[in-house]
C-alpha cells in the first residue's frame, strides 16, 4: 500500500521548492518561498474529491491518506474535516471521527449533514442522548431528511422513549411513503410495547413496499408463529431466510434493533427443525452483502 506523501514532499512535487543546494562554505543568501495559500487550498480540495471517489469503491485506507493531507492543505475548509470524520466513522474509528466532525462543525455550524453524521457516530458509541441532541440540531436546519428522522427515532427507541420513536418514524414515512425501514421499526417498537397486532400490520405494510425485504418478513413470521399459526409462520420464515440468511443470526438482529421480547421468540423460532434445515441449506450460498 502506498505510503502517505508528507506535506514537504508534496510541496516539492508541486515545484515550490526547486532552489539548488549551496556549495559547502558558501554564505546562504536569504530567500523566502512564496507559497500560494489559495493554490494549496485548492490542491487540498482536489485531494478531497479523489478521496470521495476512492471511498465509493470502499478503498478507505487510500481515501484516508488523501483526506488527511487535505486537512493540512485546506485546514479552514469544513469539507476536508467532514470527509475525514465520515471516513473514520465508516471504518469504526468513532472517537477520531467525532473529533474531526466537531472541527467541521466549528468551521461550518449551519451544515446539517455534519450534525447528522455526528448523531450517527454517537449512536454507534451508544451515546443515545448525545445522538438525539445532534440529530435534533441538524433537523432544525434541514427538517425534511427521512434518514435523519429515522436515526432520531432509533435513538429514542434505544432510550425506551417509544412514543417519541414512533413519532419520528412516522415523520420519516410521511416525507417518503416508500421508506419501509421506518414502517418496519414502528413494528419493532409496537411488538416490544405488547401490541402484536399493530406490529404485524406494520410489517405487512413494509413487505408490500419491498417484497425482497427479509427483515419485516422474518419479524412477521416470528410473531405469527408465536401467536399459534405455526405453518404460516414457518412458511414466512423459510422465505425470509432464503432472501437473506444473515437474519438467522441473533447478534445481527440485535444490531438491527430487535428488542428483547422479539429476540426471545426468534430464538425459539430459529431452533425449529424446518427453520434449522432452511438455515443449513442457505449457508451453502454466500450471505447477501
Amino acid at each position: 500500500m502506498p505510503k502517505r506523501i508528507p506535506l514537504f514532499s508534496l510541496v516539492v512535487l508541486l515545484g515550490l521548492c526547486s532552489v539548488s543546494q549551496p556549495v559547502r562554505g558558501q554564505a546562504l543568501l536569504p530567500y523566502t518561498l512564496q507559497l500560494d495559500a489559495n493554490e494549496l487550498e485548492q490542491q487540498g480540495l482536489s485531494l478531497t474529491q479523489d478521496a470521495v471517489q476512492l471511498a465509493r469503491f470502499q478503498q478507505y485506507e487510500l481515501a484516508m491518506q488523501r483526506v488527511q493531507l487535505a486537512t493540512q492543505l485546506a485546514p479552514k475548509r469544513y469539507q476536508t474535516w467532514f470527509l475525514l470524520g465520515s471516513l473514520y466513522v465508516q471504518t469504526k474509528k468513532l472517537d477520531k471521527g467525532i473529533e474531526a466532525l466537531q472541527q467541521a462543525r466549528r468551521l461550518e455550524p449551519k451544515e446539517a449533514a455534519i450534525l447528522f453524521s455526528l448523531g450517527s457516530a454517537r449512536f454507534q458509541k451508544a451515546d443515545y442522548t448525545g445522538a438525539v441532541a445532534d440529530l435534533q440540531a441538524g433537523l432544525k436546519i434541514k427538517p425534511d431528511v427521512p434518514e435523519a428522522l429515522f436515526d432520531l427515532g432509533n435513538s429514542y427507541y434505544k432510550l425506551n422513549r417509544f412514543p417519541e420513536a414512533i413519532a419520528q418514524y412516522q415523520k420519516a414515512v410521511a416525507k417518503e411513503a416508500k421508506f419501509w425501514p421506518g414502517i418496519n421499526n414502528i413494528g419493532l417498537v409496537k411488538y416490544e410495547s405488547g401490541d402484536v397486532t399493530g406490529a404485524i400490520a406494520h410489517w405487512q405494510r413494509a413487505i408490500a413496499i419491498d417484497t425482497k425485504a427479509a427483515e419485516p418478513l422474518l419479524a412477521m413470521a416470528v410473531a405469527v408463529y408465536a401467536k399459534g399459526d405455526a405453518e404460516q409462520g414457518l412458511k414466512f420464515g423459510e422465505a425470509a431466510i432464503r432472501l437473506d440468511n444473515r437474519y438467522a443470526d441473533l447478534d445481527f438482529l440485535k444490531e438491527n434493533l430487535w428488542g428483547s421480547r422479539l429476540l426471545g421468540e426468534t430464538k425459539k423460532f430459529l431452533q425449529t427443525p424446518r427453520i434449522q434445515a432452511t438455515i443449513a441449506k442457505s449457508q451453502e450460498q454466500p450471505a447477501q452483502q
